[in-house]
């Protein structure tokens, strides 16, 4: 695996703090070298939030990314400040059911994922974070999908142990969506 670069961003509440912990988990039992640097408003919920994940082979020097291979947009603010960022051959996840907008750039690999659609549709509508970690995961040549299942374990504690077999259904979706 090379270096990683990845930008989680959206609004406070939707889960882009656990989405980056979980892939700088996963990250840590595959045993590579990870950073994670979460980032938020005063106001938390419906604030902004963000969240610097690197993965690598090699030491990270530091924790903020200025450039990223990867860009997940949960709403359209965080895609309109971030879209430009990609570096060229990067890929951008984006929340479709939230972003009307599309990406103009032809130089990077866009997913439109209706995340929060399919979140309600199957009942875990706080979960469409992890659709598009899902996604992400099946999509990305550096990551892969295999060991979700122990990063969940790991991640989700025992007071909400019914989350568990959620989000890795969110997982799953998120992998099998193809459009």
């Amino acid at each position: 695996m090379k270096t990683t670069e990845i930008l989680i961003a959206g609004f406070g509440g939707q889960g882009i703090l656990f989405s980056g912990k979980f892939l700088a988990y996963k990250g840590l039992l595959e045993g590579i070298q990870v950073s994670w640097l979460p980032s938020y408003g005063p106001e938390m919920r419906g604030g902004t939030a963000n969240c610097n994940v690197i993965l690598s082979d090699t030491p990270v020097g530091s924790p903020i990314i200025t450039a990223p291979g990867v860009l997940i947009a949960m709403n359209g603010p965080s895609l309109q400040k971030y879209v430009d960022a990609v570096v060229p051959g990067g890929q951008i996840y984006v929340d479709s059911s939230l972003i009307d907008a599309k990406v103009s750039r032809d130089d990077v690999e866009v997913f439109y994922i209706p995340a929060t659609q399919i979140a309600k549709e199957q009942g875990l509508s706080t979960l469409a974070n992890m659709i598009i970690v899902g996604h992400l995961l099946e999509n990305h040549p550096e990551l892969s999908f295999e060991g979700t299942a122990e990063v969940v374990e790991k991640l989700v504690p025992p007071k909400k142990a019914a989350l568990k077999d959620l989000n890795m259904k969110a997982l799953e979706l998120g992998k099998n969506y193809n459009k």
